[in-house]
């Protein structure tokens, strides 16, 4: 039992640290190779850059804490950046809220039929993640819908206070949000209560199906938002936009060190590790590396990510 106790702690206190250590060893890596690494201007594109990761990864995270996953965000990002394109010339700057919105339909279909159809999430959103895709592909005919209007633009992409980016302001007031919510809701409570155990989560009166819901539904609504700055950064809504985005964003939650078994998780991780793949694509891009290396990249990380975090104990109930 004391054996096994302090194996524990170990595994805890390697999940916290991991991720400071591979930032660590990126850092260094990169600097040597490039000396425009370690710059500050540098860092500020990083910080640009990260914005839509990470607004979807703070939602993820709330799903991963409850042991499910959802792989449809790409879909969804690219579905409300063509909702925000299609709503800007009317609603103008508040075409956040039609944005927001159809993200946040999406996370409540998704996790609908997720609990009540008994189905895998990873199933469920894989499905989603094709019907939303072809919705946008249907919708633009595979052609970009432009966006003409500057006010949008210079509010959700412009820059204002120290040439800071408005999208890097804005994702930092969601992420105290977030951060918050997570920290001191009772509802954040139950999410961990439900990804550490179903059964005794029921047993204390907790509405599983309610939390599980609930999740998909914040999801939904970050991972709306994140298209609309995406739409705003690229002036535009394009019908590959968000496609390979599930990977970041699952990495940048995991790296963070929230295990993909759920029971625990952390904001505040989440930011560092949307950070870590910032500065992974950033580095390879100034190293000169193709999209393809990359990609293989993003995944050995979240590979050593996920043997670095999870709970191998409770692999069974990844759901």
């Amino acid at each position: 039992m004391f054996g096994f106790s302090i194996e524990r702690v170990k595994r805890v206190e390697f999940r916290k640290f991991f991720p400071f250590m591979l930032l660590t060893a990126l850092c260094i890596i990169f600097t040597i190779t490039n000396k425009r690494f370690f710059q500050l201007s540098n860092f500020m594109i990083i910080a640009q850059q990260m914005v839509v990761t990470l607004i979807a990864a703070l939602g993820m995270t709330f799903i991963i804490v409850t042991g499910s996953v959802d792989l449809s965000v790409g879909s969804i990002v690219a579905l409300s950046a063509l909702t925000t394109a299609l709503t800007v010339p009317k609603f103008g700057v508040f075409a956040v809220i039609p944005a927001a919105a159809v993200g946040t339909l999406c996370g409540l279909l998704n996790g609908f039929v997720f609990t009540k159809g008994k189905v895998p999430s990873f199933i469920v959103t894989m499905g989603a993640m094709v019907s939303y895709r072809g919705l946008v592909l249907l919708i633009t005919h595979g052609a970009p819908v432009e966006i003409k209007d500057m006010t949008f633009i210079k509010t959700y992409a412009g820059r204002t206070f120290f040439n800071t980016p408005n999208s890097v302001l804005f994702s930092l007031c969601i992420l105290f949000v977030m951060c918050y919510m997570f920290e001191n809701f009772a509802f954040s409570r139950e999410v961990r209560a439900v990804g550490g155990s179903e059964r005794v989560a029921k047993l204390t009166g907790i509405r599983v199906d309610r939390v599980k819901i609930l999740v998909f539904v914040l999801f939904g609504l970050m991972a709306g938002l994140a298209g609309l700055f995406q739409a705003a950064r690229t002036y535009a809504a394009t019908p590959t936009l968000g496609e390979g985005m599930e990977l970041d964003v699952i990495a940048a939650v995991v790296v963070g060190g929230t295990p993909m078994s759920g029971g625990v998780g952390s904001v505040v991780g989440t930011l560092l590790g949307t950070f870590i793949i910032a500065v992974l694509s950033n580095g390879m891009n100034i190293m000169g590396l193709s999209s393809e290396i990359q990609q293989i990249a993003k995944g050995i990380v979240l590979i050593l990510a996920v043997f670095a975090t999870i709970d191998h104990k409770k692999i069974s109930v990844i759901k």
